[in-house]
């Protein structure tokens, strides 16, 4: 495995990892109407490479294949943290949540947030963070509940 900075032209790609990621593996704590609110197929395309190029995110690759992505900005924020759905359990979210790590403690952060889906919040726990607010944020009319969970970084 492999993590590296995203590459122009990507964008498909990492789509593809984010839209596995939702509709294989959080699907099993949403309804299939929240589903399709994230992550609509028809999502605009031109939207979602200004949303990947305005992130940066690093990216996980397995044999040359993007497997996941995530990002953390220089406010602490962490925007995108998606593993393939095609590839849950292989260490991929470890890899990318030490890489942000590293990342926070070059950029001299002091803590981390994210809003995080009721599927990834047990794996956010495990890194330390904690929930400071459950909250349900309407995506295309639809409320998708998540929470803000926060990491006090030494």
């Amino acid at each position: 495995m492999h993590i590296r900075r995203f590459r122009i032209g990507e964008e498909r790609e990492l789509f593809e990892v984010f839209h596995s990621a939702i509709h294989l593996v959080a699907s099993r704590d949403y309804t299939p109407e929240q589903i399709n609110a994230w992550a609509p197929v028809s999502l605009d395309q031109e939207l979602w490479v200004r949303k990947i190029r305005d992130i940066k995110p690093f990216v996980a690759e397995i044999g040359g294949k993007i497997v996941g992505y995530a990002d953390v900005q220089p406010s602490g924020y962490i925007d995108h943290f998606f593993v393939s759905g095609y590839h849950p359990g292989q260490g991929v979210g470890r890899l990318l949540m030490s890489t942000l790590h590293s990342e926070a403690v070059s950029l001299g952060l002091t803590e981390l947030t994210s809003d995080v889906s009721r599927t990834a919040q047990p794996f956010f726990e495990k890194f330390g963070f904690y929930i400071s607010e459950r909250r349900a944020p309407e995506l295309r009319g639809v409320v998708v509940p998540n929470a803000l969970m926060r990491k006090v970084l030494p």
